[in-house]
């Protein structure tokens, strides 16, 4: 496939390594290069199989806007522009082109999701449910995407509210904490990042599967078909 990543920070550039470890060609584009999308031109994007997006929430959606113009499908790990989902989700009906969004594209953690999926039902019985989420110091957003999603997880399938905390330190890639605890037991359940390389995987194999697809997708949705 022919590859456009959009984005050259530490997830960005491991993104590139790895589709081209996995025999993909590929096209890098940053921030300078690419401001509100005017990189994106029409004869770039004729020679692009899939895009993926891990720039910031204000670079996502003209990005999106342009890839959606020229009919290429666009997988988008930033976090941070859901606010504008259903807008997107009428843009790519209307082009008839694929987007394939999410909060977190390490396989491991997306397996964690239906663990908490699962789970969460026992918030209805006296307990109380926190969310520890731990990031590097220099992740912008806070609270990080993915403890957003286990929250909105654990609160639909339970209708408990659950609070988030968020730690910044150091260089750590990912932790997130989910615990549920009662007056007569405590329930743990972490995933811990090693490397930013699961998220890098998880990104290209997402964007081998959209390939020639039309439609909006949440990566939780299609994990099982990797």
């Amino acid at each position: 496939m022919k590859l456009l990543v959009l984005g050259q920070g530490k997830t960005g550039a491991l993104v590139a390594e790895v589709a081209k470890e996995r025999g993909h060609e590929v096209r890098s584009l940053g921030s300078k290069e690419n401001q509100d999308g005017r990189a994106l031109t029409r004869e770039l994007l004729e020679q692009t199989d899939a895009v993926i997006d891990f720039t910031t929430p204000l670079a996502v959606v003209p990005n999106i806007i342009h890839c959606a113009e020229a009919h290429v499908p666009v997988v988008v790990g930033t976090t941070g522009w859901y606010q504008h989902l259903e807008k997107v989700r009428e843009l790519i009906q209307e082009r008839k082109t694929g987007l394939l969004y999410g909060s977190n594209f390490s396989i491991g953690m997306n397996f964690f999701f239906k663990a908490i999926r699962a789970i969460a039902p026992v918030l209805k019985q006296d307990y109380r449910g926190n969310i520890v989420e731990r990031h590097h110091v220099h992740k912008k957003d806070a609270p990080s995407g993915t403890a957003v999603t286990l929250q909105k997880i654990l609160e639909s399938s339970s209708g408990v509210k659950v609070e988030i905390a968020s730690v910044r330190e150091g260089e750590t890639v990912g932790m997130h904490l989910v615990m549920l605890d009662s007056a007569n037991d405590t329930i743990l359940l972490t995933h811990d990042a090693k490397s930013r390389l699961g998220f890098a995987a998880g990104a290209v194999r997402a964007a081998e599967w959209i390939k020639g697809r039309t439609g909006l997708w949440e990566f939780p949705e299609i994990v099982d078909q990797l």
